[in-house]
């Protein structure tokens, strides 16, 4: 197996420099077989081979999906039929969606210039964002502040809306999206959440006036701010697609680390990387990026924090700890039930499918990731949710998916939030 991976690893060198350059694909890997599964697994280590794996080798029940640069595909077809591996085309030009994507940005945003009106179903840059929440704050601000809690690598300020009624460091909800930039969906469905919340309040519509006059929402819409501008200078794969922050690495070559594989929970476990170059690469220490330790210090500071929410895309999941290891967490039981009623409730809206686990088992293991963090400082209502699809578009979901994505989200999130508020520790 070394020997064929070193064959096809000479082969995607041969045409590096022209990745991300033409007609590129998105796979569908059926592994059937342990064996099979050790073979991709070790394929996405071999950081040179110009793959991105946008779902991992975990079991045959799970689909791996990677985009494959065009001038890969003849190696990777030839690697998969070596191996006996069933392959399936999944999208077959990512470029026609980029494209696509691009100029349903442009145009939005020129009608949002004429109307002056801000629009749920379209994807927003991190300045009309930002403009978004100050828009928010102003036309809600017996209810919403804005936050200040650090600033990023290239020296952007971080944002938290915080929902309050008033008090001083009241229990409180944690919610955060787009720690992995490519995934827009999260920041798209933040934004949406961010409004319903102001308007179910202001409306007195259940439960929210209720969780409010116990609770404070602390809601973070981009998590990882430099990276997420990143993914806005090109419809190129290779900046729509970035994960990770923008920081320096012990590799000029390869900027930025995986932003939920640096908290300090088992950092340097399984399911991270110690590779700058990897998608998932940890960093050099747990918390060493500025990101995560603005939102430690912050948390931490509060410490009266009850429930922390983080939301990723894609493949529908609803997720607790832990990631870092197969053993079942001691709230499990509560935490399973909390999260299946809760996808039970999301399912209402739209009858879309989640499935509910443990970090570990339902997706991959993953150490020093953030709902492990919280969850190991006390936070016991601790989740994770990874929103559509499960594959057709992947992170590049249509912006007209946008609304009906986040109000079914916006069920099972009032759930959890509900829950949290009538049951405090």
């Amino acid at each position: 197996m070394r020997v064929y991976l070193a064959v096809f690893a000479l082969l995607a060198a041969v045409h590096c420099k022209e990745l991300f350059n033409g007609r590129d694909l998105v796979l569908r890997i059926h592994a059937e077989s342990e064996d099979q599964i050790q073979i991709l697994k070790e394929l996405e280590r071999d950081v040179d081979s110009g793959l991105d794996f946008w779902t991992h080798a975990v079991s045959t029940e799970r689909p791996v999906d990677i985009l494959v640069p065009h001038s890969s595909l003849n190696a990777v077809k030839v690697f998969l039929k070596k191996n006996n591996i069933p392959f399936t085309v999944m999208i077959n030009n990512v470029q026609e969606l980029l494209v696509r994507e691009r100029e349903e940005m442009v145009h939005n945003a020129e009608m949002e210039r004429k109307s002056k009106s801000f629009n749920f179903a379209a994807y927003h840059d991190l300045e009309t964002i930002y403009s978004f929440m100050d828009t928010l704050v102003a036309s809600h601000s017996n209810l919403i502040s804005k936050v200040n809690i650090g600033r990023t690598y290239e020296n952007r300020t971080m944002y938290v809306l915080k929902f309050s009624t008033g008090g001083v460091k009241k229990p409180a909800i944690w919610i955060d999206a787009g720690i992995h930039a490519r995934e827009w969906i999260s920041h798209a469905t933040a934004v949406w959440l961010a409004d319903r919340i102001a308007t179910d309040f202001m409306g007195n519509r259940a439960p929210v006036p209720s969780i409010l006059s116990h609770m404070d929402i602390f809601l973070m819409i981009v998590a990882n701010p430099d990276g997420y501008v990143f993914t806005h200078l090109s419809p190129n794969p290779h900046y729509r697609l970035w994960r990770k922050s923008r920081s320096a690495t012990s590799n000029p070559k390869c900027p930025g680390v995986d932003l939920n594989r640096n908290w300090d929970a088992e950092f340097g476990g399984p399911g991270a990387s110690d590779d700058p170059c990897a998608e998932d690469y940890r960093g050099p220490s747990a918390q060493s990026e500025i990101e995560v330790k603005n939102i430690v210090d912050f948390i931490m500071n509060h410490g009266n924090f009850k429930s922390f929410i983080t939301i990723h895309s894609y493949m529908q999941l609803l997720m607790y700890p832990y990631g870092y290891s197969g053993t079942d967490a001691p709230d499990q039981p509560e935490l399973h039930d909390v999260a299946t009623s809760a996808s039970k409730a999301l399912n209402s809206w739209h009858g879309t499918v989640y499935k509910v686990g443990s970090i570990f088992h339902t997706i991959k293991p993953a150490s020093g990731a953030s709902v492990d963090w919280a969850y190991l400082r006390g936070i016991k209502y601790s989740f994770a949710f990874e929103l559509r699809d499960t594959g057709r578009y992947g992170f590049l979901l249509p912006a007209d998916q946008i609304v009906s994505t986040a109000r079914e989200t916006w069920f099972a999130l009032r759930y959890i939030m509900k829950y949290v508020c009538d049951h405090p520790y």
